[in-house]
Protein backbone atom coordinates (compact mmCIF):
# COMPACT_ATOMS: atom_id res chain seq x y z
CA UNK A 1 0.00 0.00 0.00
CA UNK A 2 1.36 3.39 -0.97
CA UNK A 3 -0.47 5.37 1.68
CA UNK A 4 1.67 7.03 4.27
CA UNK A 5 0.29 6.69 7.79
CA UNK A 6 0.64 10.02 9.54
CA UNK A 7 -0.33 11.34 12.93
CA UNK A 8 -1.42 14.85 13.74
CA UNK A 9 1.75 16.75 14.53
CA UNK A 10 3.65 15.45 11.48
CA UNK A 11 3.38 16.47 7.84
CA UNK A 12 0.11 15.01 6.54
CA UNK A 13 -0.13 13.17 3.24
CA UNK A 14 -3.02 13.95 2.31
CA UNK A 15 -10.74 17.42 -13.89
CA UNK A 16 -18.13 16.55 -22.34
CA UNK A 17 -21.17 16.46 -22.80
CA UNK A 18 -23.64 15.64 -20.09
CA UNK A 19 -26.37 13.05 -20.50
CA UNK A 20 -28.58 11.47 -17.88
CA UNK A 21 -29.80 7.91 -18.24
CA UNK A 22 -33.60 7.43 -18.32
CA UNK A 23 -34.29 11.05 -17.32
CA UNK A 24 -35.54 13.66 -19.82
CA UNK A 25 -33.07 16.50 -20.12
CA UNK A 26 -34.53 19.67 -18.63
CA UNK A 27 -33.89 23.05 -20.20
CA UNK A 28 -30.55 24.65 -19.45
CA UNK A 29 -30.81 27.61 -17.14
CA UNK A 30 -29.89 30.96 -18.68
CA UNK A 31 -27.76 32.09 -15.77
CA UNK A 32 -25.54 30.46 -13.19
CA UNK A 33 -26.38 30.93 -9.49
CA UNK A 34 -23.64 32.22 -7.24
CA UNK A 35 -20.66 30.12 -6.27
CA UNK A 36 -17.31 30.20 -4.54
CA UNK A 37 -14.25 28.94 -6.44
CA UNK A 38 -10.52 28.86 -5.77
CA UNK A 39 -7.20 28.52 -7.53
CA UNK A 40 -3.62 28.14 -6.38
CA UNK A 41 -1.52 31.22 -6.95
CA UNK A 42 2.15 31.38 -6.00
CA UNK A 43 2.56 30.45 -2.35
CA UNK A 44 -1.11 30.98 -1.60
CA UNK A 45 -4.63 30.62 -2.92
CA UNK A 46 -7.11 33.00 -4.49
CA UNK A 47 -10.76 32.59 -3.54
CA UNK A 48 -13.24 33.88 -6.14
CA UNK A 49 -16.83 34.66 -5.18
CA UNK A 50 -19.37 34.84 -8.01
CA UNK A 51 -22.43 36.75 -6.86
CA UNK A 52 -23.57 39.27 -9.43
CA UNK A 53 -19.98 40.06 -10.36
CA UNK A 54 -16.71 38.45 -9.31
CA UNK A 55 -14.74 39.35 -6.19
CA UNK A 56 -11.42 37.90 -5.09
CA UNK A 57 -9.57 37.34 -1.83
CA UNK A 58 -6.00 36.05 -1.65
CA UNK A 59 -4.48 34.32 1.37
CA UNK A 60 -1.08 32.75 1.82
CA UNK A 61 2.58 33.54 1.89
CA UNK A 62 5.66 32.07 3.51
CA UNK A 63 3.85 30.73 6.58
CA UNK A 64 0.94 29.08 4.78
CA UNK A 65 0.38 25.35 4.33
CA UNK A 66 -2.88 25.55 2.39
CA UNK A 67 -5.13 25.30 5.45
CA UNK A 68 -8.07 27.45 4.38
CA UNK A 69 -11.82 27.38 3.81
CA UNK A 70 -14.22 29.91 2.31
CA UNK A 71 -17.44 30.97 3.99
CA UNK A 72 -20.49 29.33 2.35
CA UNK A 73 -21.72 32.60 0.92
CA UNK A 74 -18.26 33.78 -0.05
CA UNK A 75 -16.66 37.05 0.95
CA UNK A 76 -14.68 35.59 3.84
CA UNK A 77 -11.84 33.07 4.10
CA UNK A 78 -10.70 31.25 7.23
CA UNK A 79 -7.02 30.33 7.16
CA UNK A 80 -4.27 29.16 9.49
CA UNK A 81 -0.78 30.64 9.65
CA UNK A 82 2.56 29.13 10.72
CA UNK A 83 2.02 30.13 14.33
CA UNK A 84 -1.24 28.20 14.59
CA UNK A 85 -3.41 31.28 14.46
CA UNK A 86 -6.83 30.97 12.83
CA UNK A 87 -7.66 34.07 10.78
CA UNK A 88 -10.80 35.29 9.07
CA UNK A 89 -10.05 37.49 6.07
CA UNK A 90 -12.58 39.67 4.25
CA UNK A 91 -12.48 42.83 2.17
CA UNK A 92 -12.59 44.73 5.46
CA UNK A 93 -9.36 43.18 6.76
CA UNK A 94 -7.85 40.13 8.43
CA UNK A 95 -8.63 39.14 12.03
CA UNK A 96 -7.19 36.40 14.25
CA UNK A 97 -10.11 34.55 15.87
CA UNK A 98 -8.23 31.70 17.60
CA UNK A 99 -4.61 30.99 18.52
CA UNK A 100 -4.50 27.22 19.18
CA UNK A 101 -4.97 25.74 15.71
CA UNK A 102 -2.83 22.87 14.42
CA UNK A 103 -0.42 24.03 11.72
CA UNK A 104 0.64 20.78 10.17
CA UNK A 105 -0.24 20.28 6.54
CA UNK A 106 -2.81 21.25 3.91
CA UNK A 107 -5.46 18.69 4.84
CA UNK A 108 -6.14 20.20 8.28
CA UNK A 109 -8.54 22.76 6.88
CA UNK A 110 -11.07 24.63 8.98
CA UNK A 111 -14.79 24.29 8.21
CA UNK A 112 -17.56 26.88 8.27
CA UNK A 113 -21.04 26.32 9.66
CA UNK A 114 -23.82 26.66 7.09
CA UNK A 115 -24.89 30.02 8.48
CA UNK A 116 -21.33 31.35 8.37
CA UNK A 117 -21.32 32.16 12.08
CA UNK A 118 -18.91 29.52 13.39
CA UNK A 119 -15.70 27.80 12.33
CA UNK A 120 -14.52 24.31 13.26
CA UNK A 121 -10.81 23.60 13.35
CA UNK A 122 -8.31 21.03 14.63
CA UNK A 123 -6.33 22.14 17.67
CA UNK A 124 -2.66 21.57 18.47
CA UNK A 125 -1.54 18.26 19.95
CA UNK A 126 -3.08 14.82 19.70
CA UNK A 127 -1.89 11.57 18.18
CA UNK A 128 -4.30 8.93 16.87
CA UNK A 129 -7.17 11.33 17.51
CA UNK A 130 -7.18 15.10 17.58
CA UNK A 131 -9.41 17.66 19.25
CA UNK A 132 -11.78 19.74 17.15
CA UNK A 133 -12.83 23.14 18.49
CA UNK A 134 -15.54 25.58 17.43
CA UNK A 135 -15.16 29.35 17.49
CA UNK A 136 -17.26 32.28 16.37
CA UNK A 137 -16.39 33.82 13.01
CA UNK A 138 -15.77 37.06 14.82
CA UNK A 139 -13.73 35.47 17.60
CA UNK A 140 -14.57 34.55 21.17
CA UNK A 141 -13.81 31.62 23.42
CA UNK A 142 -13.47 28.31 21.51
CA UNK A 143 -15.55 25.35 22.69
CA UNK A 144 -14.59 21.70 22.26
CA UNK A 145 -16.63 19.61 19.81
CA UNK A 146 -14.79 16.38 20.62
CA UNK A 147 -11.94 14.18 19.45
CA UNK A 148 -11.82 12.30 16.15
CA UNK A 149 -9.47 10.45 13.83
CA UNK A 150 -11.22 12.15 10.89
CA UNK A 151 -9.27 15.39 11.00
CA UNK A 152 -8.72 16.05 7.29
CA UNK A 153 -10.91 18.36 5.19
CA UNK A 154 -13.64 18.77 7.74
CA UNK A 155 -17.18 19.18 6.38
CA UNK A 156 -20.07 20.43 8.52
CA UNK A 157 -23.72 19.41 8.14
CA UNK A 158 -26.25 22.23 7.74
CA UNK A 159 -28.01 21.31 11.00
CA UNK A 160 -24.74 21.89 12.85
CA UNK A 161 -24.72 18.48 14.55
CA UNK A 162 -22.15 16.57 12.50
CA UNK A 163 -18.61 17.08 11.29
CA UNK A 164 -16.97 14.67 8.86
CA UNK A 165 -13.34 14.23 7.89
CA UNK A 166 -10.98 11.58 6.60
CA UNK A 167 -8.10 10.13 8.57
CA UNK A 168 -4.63 11.57 7.93
CA UNK A 169 -3.43 8.18 6.72
CA UNK A 170 -6.48 7.99 4.34
CA UNK A 171 -7.81 5.00 6.33
CA UNK A 172 -11.51 5.82 6.47
CA UNK A 173 -13.96 8.66 7.06
CA UNK A 174 -15.23 9.60 10.51
CA UNK A 175 -18.20 11.52 11.86
CA UNK A 176 -18.02 13.69 14.96
CA UNK A 177 -21.29 14.48 16.75
CA UNK A 178 -20.96 18.04 18.04
CA UNK A 179 -23.67 17.44 20.66
CA UNK A 180 -22.63 14.08 22.15
CA UNK A 181 -18.94 14.66 21.24
CA UNK A 182 -18.75 11.03 20.02
CA UNK A 183 -16.77 10.09 16.92
CA UNK A 184 -17.67 7.07 14.77
CA UNK A 185 -16.26 5.60 11.59
CA UNK A 186 -18.47 5.61 8.49
CA UNK A 187 -18.99 2.01 7.36
CA UNK A 188 -18.34 1.07 3.75
CA UNK A 189 -15.58 3.59 3.06
CA UNK A 190 -12.23 1.90 3.31
CA UNK A 191 -9.85 4.50 1.90
CA UNK A 192 -10.48 8.15 1.05
CA UNK A 193 -8.40 11.27 0.60
CA UNK A 194 -11.06 13.97 0.43
CA UNK A 195 -14.37 14.80 2.09
CA UNK A 196 -16.32 17.45 0.21
CA UNK A 197 -19.66 17.71 1.95
CA UNK A 198 -22.39 16.35 4.18
CA UNK A 199 -26.16 16.28 3.70
CA UNK A 200 -28.08 18.62 6.04
CA UNK A 201 -28.55 15.96 8.75
CA UNK A 202 -25.27 14.17 8.15
CA UNK A 203 -26.78 10.96 6.75
CA UNK A 204 -24.92 11.19 3.42
CA UNK A 205 -21.38 12.20 2.61
CA UNK A 206 -19.54 13.11 -0.59
CA UNK A 207 -15.99 11.75 -0.71
CA UNK A 208 -13.16 10.86 -3.03
CA UNK A 209 -12.41 7.18 -2.48
CA UNK A 210 -9.12 5.62 -3.56
CA UNK A 211 -7.77 2.14 -4.14
CA UNK A 212 -5.29 0.44 -1.87
CA UNK A 213 -2.38 1.05 -4.24
CA UNK A 214 -3.26 4.62 -5.15
CA UNK A 215 -1.17 7.50 -3.83
CA UNK A 216 -2.82 9.29 -0.94
CA UNK A 217 -1.78 12.74 -2.11
CA UNK A 218 -0.62 15.67 -0.02
CA UNK A 219 -4.04 16.61 1.34
CA UNK A 220 -4.41 19.88 -0.57
CA UNK A 221 -7.85 21.02 -1.70
CA UNK A 222 -8.32 19.28 -5.07
CA UNK A 223 -9.27 21.40 -8.06
CA UNK A 224 -11.27 18.38 -9.22
CA UNK A 225 -11.97 14.83 -8.04
CA UNK A 226 -14.33 11.93 -8.77
CA UNK A 227 -17.18 12.18 -6.24
CA UNK A 228 -18.73 9.18 -4.52
CA UNK A 229 -21.85 9.36 -2.36
CA UNK A 230 -22.34 7.16 0.71
CA UNK A 231 -25.02 6.59 3.32
CA UNK A 232 -23.18 7.31 6.56
CA UNK A 233 -25.43 4.97 8.59
CA UNK A 234 -25.30 1.83 6.43
CA UNK A 235 -22.17 2.40 4.35
CA UNK A 236 -24.14 1.86 1.14
CA UNK A 237 -22.71 3.56 -1.92
CA UNK A 238 -25.47 5.59 -3.58
CA UNK A 239 -25.32 5.84 -7.38
CA UNK A 240 -24.98 9.32 -8.84
CA UNK A 241 -27.22 9.23 -11.96
CA UNK A 242 -25.10 11.55 -14.06
CA UNK A 243 -22.93 10.69 -17.03
CA UNK A 244 -19.83 12.43 -18.23
CA UNK A 245 -16.61 13.18 -16.39
CA UNK A 246 -17.65 14.05 -12.85
CA UNK A 247 -15.25 16.47 -11.19
CA UNK A 248 -17.01 17.27 -7.92
CA UNK A 249 -20.28 17.44 -6.01
CA UNK A 250 -21.71 19.80 -3.41
CA UNK A 251 -24.72 19.70 -1.09
CA UNK A 252 -26.96 22.72 -0.67
CA UNK A 253 -28.48 23.39 2.73
CA UNK A 254 -31.80 21.80 1.70
CA UNK A 255 -30.14 18.54 0.68
CA UNK A 256 -30.01 19.26 -3.05
CA UNK A 257 -26.88 17.72 -4.57
CA UNK A 258 -25.10 19.69 -7.28
CA UNK A 259 -22.84 17.49 -9.41
CA UNK A 260 -20.07 19.19 -11.37
CA UNK A 261 -19.36 17.78 -14.85
CA UNK A 262 -16.35 18.60 -16.98
CA UNK A 263 -16.98 20.50 -20.22
CA UNK A 264 -14.89 21.67 -23.14
CA UNK A 265 -15.27 25.41 -22.77
CA UNK A 266 -17.20 25.49 -19.48
CA UNK A 267 -18.26 22.98 -16.88
CA UNK A 268 -21.89 22.07 -16.11
CA UNK A 269 -23.79 21.60 -12.87
CA UNK A 270 -26.35 18.80 -12.81
CA UNK A 271 -28.81 19.41 -9.98
CA UNK A 272 -30.31 16.37 -8.22
CA UNK A 273 -33.57 16.48 -6.28
CA UNK A 274 -32.89 15.93 -2.55
CA UNK A 275 -35.69 13.34 -2.18
CA UNK A 276 -35.47 11.30 -5.40
CA UNK A 277 -31.92 12.03 -6.57
CA UNK A 278 -33.34 12.51 -10.05
CA UNK A 279 -32.09 15.32 -12.24
CA UNK A 280 -34.09 18.50 -11.80
CA UNK A 281 -31.94 20.97 -13.70
CA UNK A 282 -28.73 21.58 -15.60
CA UNK A 283 -26.85 24.82 -15.14
CA UNK A 284 -23.91 26.10 -17.16
CA UNK A 285 -21.00 27.16 -14.99
CA UNK A 286 -19.27 30.41 -15.83
CA UNK A 287 -16.37 29.86 -18.28
CA UNK A 288 -13.96 31.73 -16.00
CA UNK A 289 -14.24 28.90 -13.46
CA UNK A 290 -13.38 26.03 -15.81
CA UNK A 291 -9.97 25.38 -14.27
CA UNK A 292 -10.81 26.47 -10.73
CA UNK A 293 -11.88 24.33 -7.82
CA UNK A 294 -15.49 24.61 -6.58
CA UNK A 295 -15.85 25.32 -2.86
CA UNK A 296 -19.56 26.03 -2.57
CA UNK A 297 -22.71 26.82 -4.50
CA UNK A 298 -24.69 29.81 -3.29
CA UNK A 299 -28.30 28.63 -3.50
Amino acid sequence: MKHLALAVGAVLAASTVVSVAAVPAPARAATTPGAVFFGYKGAGVEVVTQQGGLSKLAVGGSSFAGQFAAAPGGGKVAWIDGKGRLHVKSAAGDKVVATNAAYVGPCLTPAWSADGKRIAYVTRGGSDKATVALVGAGGGRPVIAGKTAGVCHLAWSADGRTLAGYAGNTDGVYLLNTVSHVSTRVPGIRLANHVDGLSPNGDRVVVNTIGKNAPGGDGSWPLSYTPSLYDTRTGRKIPIPVRGTLIGARFLTDGTLVVRVKGKSANTWVVLDPDTYKVSQRVGEIPQAKNLGLLSVIG
